[in-house]
C-alpha cells in the first residue's frame, strides 16, 4: 500500500513539473516562464541592425553627392570645353528623330530645305519658308525657284535660333508659320555643330555662318528689306553680325531681340538653374573659363556700335533669361549715341500671359507690334 502511495506521489509530481506554473495577476506567466536574456538581446539586435545598415547606406550617399558637388568646379575649371558645351547645348537635339531635309513633316509645306558651305570643311542646313500669298504656288517647286522667290516684294526675316534643339524645333516652326503669315520670307539655320549642320561650334564660328547667309540673302532679295531676328542665345549671335554689319556699312532694316541678355557672364550668373551661382569662387570656377573658350556674346558692347531700329521682346515671366537682363540692355542702347537716329523699342510681356522663354509667338499683339515696328501694313506686306 504504501508503494502505490508512493508512486501516485512520484507521477503526480512529473506531472506537476510538465505543466506551466500559476499565472501572475496579469495574466502573464511568470518571469521564471520567459525567454532567456539571450534570446531576447538577439532579436532586438535585427531591427538595430537595419535601421544602422540604412543610415549608413544614405550617410554614404550624401557624402558622394557632397564630393561630387564639389569636384564639379574644379572639373570645369580644368576643362573649359565642359563649361562650352553647357553653354551651346548642340548636343541636345529636340524633337528627336526629325528629318530636317523634309520640312514639310513639322507642317512646313511652304519651306524648302537648304545646305550652304561658310567655309571649307563647315555645310549648314537652311530652311526658307516663304510668304502665305506664295504657298499655293510654292508646292512642288525646286531650290531654283525658292531662291528667285527672295526677289518677290516681300521683306525676308533671317532668324537665328537659341541654343539646343535645332531649326525644327516646335516653338521655332510656330513662329516661321506666324511671320510667313503676316507675309515674311523667313530663312533660318543651325550653326555648325547643330542639327546636320557640319563643324565644331564656336562664337566666331556661329557668328560667320549668319554673316554667310545674311549676304546669300541679299544677293538675292534685291532692294527687299532685310531683318535680322535673333532669339536667347541667338541673340548674341544676332548682335555680333549686326555689328560687323553696320562697321562695313551694310547694316540691316531693323534689328529684333528676343528673349535677350547683356553679355553670357551675367547671364550664366543670373541663370535660375545655376546651382553654383553662391559657390565660393563662382567667378573663376565657372565664367572665366567661360571666357577662357571664347565665348563672350557681348550684346551690351555691341549695341554702341549698332545703327539701325532696334526691337526687344521680353516676357516678364521668363525663367531662362531674366526679364532684368533684357530691360538693362535696353536701357543701354536706349542712350546709345549709335542709336540717335533710329527707333528703339521695349515690349515686355506680363506675367500673366504665361510667355515665359519661347511662347510670345502665341501673342495676339505681335502682328501689331510688329507692323508698327517696321512701318509695313499687313495688306502691304501681302502685296
Amino acid at each position: 500500500m504504501r508503494k502505490r502511495n508512493e508512486s501516485v506521489t512520484v507521477e503526480h509530481e512529473r506531472a506537476a513539473a510538465a505543466v506551466p506554473g500559476p499565472l501572475d495577476k496579469g495574466c502573464t506567466l511568470r518571469r521564471s516562464l520567459r525567454l532567456p536574456a539571450s534570446a531576447t538581446a538577439e532579436g532586438m539586435k535585427r531591427p538595430l541592425g537595419r535601421r544602422y545598415g540604412l543610415w549608413f547606406r544614405l550617410r554614404k550617399l550624401i557624402f558622394w553627392l557632397l564630393g561630387m558637388y564639389i569636384a564639379i568646379p574644379f572639373l570645369v575649371k580644368l576643362c573649359p570645353a565642359i563649361q562650352a558645351k553647357l553653354v551651346f547645348l548642340n548636343f541636345v537635339r529636340v524633337p528627336y528623330f526629325i528629318d530636317l531635309k523634309r520640312p514639310q513633316d513639322q507642317g512646313l509645306n511652304h519651306t524648302c530645305n537648304y545646305y550652304l558651305q561658310p567655309e571649307e570643311d563647315v555645310t549648314i542646313g537652311v530652311w526658307h519658308t516663304v510668304p502665305a500669298a506664295l504657298w499655293k504656288n510654292a508646292r512642288g517647286k525646286d531650290q531654283l525657284w525658292f531662291e528667285e522667290a527672295l526677289g518677290s516684294s516681300h521683306p525676308v526675316i533671317l532668324y537665328l535660333h537659341g541654343n539646343a534643339g535645332t531649326r525644327g524645333g516646335d516653338h521655332r516652326v510656330e513662329l516661321y508659320k506666324v511671320l510667313s503669315s503676316l507675309g515674311y520670307h523667313v530663312v533660318t539655320f543651325d550653326y555648325r555643330g547643330w542639327g546636320d549642320s557640319i563643324g565644331s561650334p564656336s562664337e566666331r564660328g556661329m557668328t560667320y555662318d549668319a554673316l554667310h547667309v545674311f549676304d546669300w540673302i541679299k544677293a538675292r532679295s534685291g532692294d527687299n528689306p532685310v531683318y535680322i531676328w535673333g532669339h536667347s542665345l541667338g541673340t548674341g549671335v544676332a548682335t555680333n553680325l549686326v555689328r560687323r554689319l553696320c562697321e562695313r556699312e551694310t547694316p540691316p532694316d531693323a534689328l529684333i531681340l528676343e528673349s535677350p541678355f547683356t553679355n553670357i557672364r551675367e547671364e550664366a550668373r543670373s541663370h535660375p538653374f545655376s546651382i553654383y551661382r553662391y559657390f565660393p569662387g563662382f567667378d573663376w570656377f565657372f565664367l572665366d573659363p567661360i571666357t577662357t573658350s571664347g565665348i563672350k556674346f557681348a550684346n551690351d558692347e555691341n549695341v554702341k556700335y549698332i545703327s539701325c531700329s532696334l526691337l526687344i521682346l521680353h516676357a516678364e515671366d521668363d525663367p531662362v533669361v531674366p526679364f532684368h537682363l533684357g530691360k538693362k540692355l535696353y536701357n543701354i542702347a536706349a542712350t546709345s549715341r549709335s542709336f540717335r537716329d533710329y527707333k528703339v523699342q521695349f515690349v515686355p510681356f506680363h506675367t500673366d500671359l504665361g510667355y515665359r522663354h519661347k511662347y510670345i509667338y502665341r501673342s495676339p499683339e505681335l502682328p501689331r507690334i510688329l507692323r508698327e515696328f517696321l512701318g509695313k501694313s499687313e495688306h502691304e506686306l501681302h502685296h
